[in-house]
């Protein structure tokens, strides 16, 4: 499952957050990141999943 909610991190990186900790905190953080820069929300959403 992991493998999954890392290739959504890359394409959909807000859906790879949601898949991990669903609506929260994370979730709202990845999609401002997200808005203001595509690689900054793979970063972070990366980190989110790796942390678990």
């Amino acid at each position: 499952m992991d493998l999954v909610r890392l290739l959504c991190a890359i394409f959909l990186p807000p859906l790879g957050v949601f898949l991990q900790v669903g609506i929260g905190k994370d979730f709202w953080i990845n999609i401002l990141l997200t808005l203001l820069g595509y690689i900054p929300g793979i970063v972070h959403a990366v980190w989110v999943i790796a942390r678990k």
